[in-house]
């Protein structure tokens, strides 16, 4: 049986990642202290990738005015991170961290290493400023995320941790009514 990774403390790790034009180093300890998500996707100058990853750069400025910061991870360098960043119009809009991972350190301590391939799964992971995994989110190679769905998640996760006692149903969205479960509740759902 396999331990559920949903309010474990993200493990550490030491990255190098392409951002803003600059290599610069990543530890578990950078996502400490503000919401974060850390995206895996398989590698660059591939077909899915490029959509997703231009998808969440559409919605970083939303993320960020939420307190969120985003990190790409592959098991690519940094340095092909920087390449495909000079290559592509979709990817040159990214302005989030691009953590290169060729060691396999961070997506295999998120679980989403394919070993055979030495690729990451299609993961997405979001802990609060505790480093606490609260949404974890794996999707097999051909089916692409999207960043519209991760903002509500988000926003669901940033309600429950400051409103004790409240959960959000499905399809909530900010402003809507939650739920707070009691023994009333049971049945009458």
């Amino acid at each position: 049986m396999t331990q559920s990774i949903i309010n474990s403390t993200i493990k550490p790790f030491k990255a190098t990642a392409f951002h803003n034009g600059a290599f610069v180093d990543v530890t578990e300890q950078d996502l400490l202290g503000k919401w974060s998500v850390v995206f895996f996707y398989p590698a660059d100058f591939t077909f899915v990738c490029p959509t997703e990853l231009g998808d969440m750069a559409d919605h970083y400025e939303q993320l960020q005015a939420m307190g969120v910061e985003v990190y790409s991870v592959s098991t690519d360098t940094h340095f092909t991170h920087k390449a495909w960043h000079a290559s592509s119009d979709t990817i040159g809009k990214i302005n989030y961290p691009m953590i290169g991972d060729p060691t396999g350190t961070i997506t295999r301590n998120f679980g989403v290493m394919i070993e055979e391939d030495g690729l990451a799964l299609r993961g997405t992971f979001v802990m609060n400023p505790e480093g606490e995994i609260k949404v974890a989110e794996i999707h097999d190679l051909g089916i692409g995320r999207s960043a519209s769905e991760l903002v509500r998640k988000i926003q669901a996760a940033q309600y429950v941790a400051t409103h004790d006692g409240e959960v959000c149903p499905a399809k909530w969205q900010p402003g809507e009514e939650t739920l707070a479960p009691s023994i009333d509740l049971v049945g009458k759902i």
